[in-house]
């Protein structure tokens, strides 16, 4: 992992074997940053999404291995309980370019990954939503 600061806005690179959502909330950490967005591409080779099942109010997570490309990865930076929270979501496409995609909880980089994570001054946290299930931003 490595990244550089240019004002308000950081260019990150996740490297082959690295955990990806580990990678940017240690950089947030070490940053700072309570507050952001970001941007990606890469590739991995064992990625789990997940998608909001309404009426459970969990996740029904799905683990993808094999060659992927990250064709898009966006999402936002606040803070819970005093720690950064990451609220990602990721495209990503097999072999046969075929797009799957949902909300993050891991990726293995297995070549690379690039990002740009944008700075906002300020700071907004999270509570939990009982009556959806997620922890909505707290306005």
């Amino acid at each position: 992992m490595n990244y550089k600061q240019f004002n308000n806005k950081v260019i990150v690179r996740i490297d082959k074997g690295e955990e990806l959502v580990d990678g940017l909330k240690t950089i947030c950490k070490k940053l700072d940053i309570k507050l952001g967005s970001i941007i990606g591409i890469g590739s991995t080779d064992k990625v789990t999404i997940g998608l909001l099942n309404t009426k459970t109010k969990k996740y029904q997570l799905k683990e993808f291995t094999g060659d992927h490309e990250i064709a898009s990865l966006v999402g936002n930076i606040t803070m819970m309980n005093g720690e950064v929270y990451l609220h990602l979501h990721l495209t990503i496409c097999n072999v046969e370019h075929k797009a799957i995609g949902g909300h993050l909880t891991s990726a293995i980089i297995s070549a690379t990954f690039e990002g740009i994570i944008d700075i906002y001054e300020g700071q907004v946290t999270r509570e939990y939503n009982d009556d959806v299930g997620l922890n909505h931003l707290k306005l």
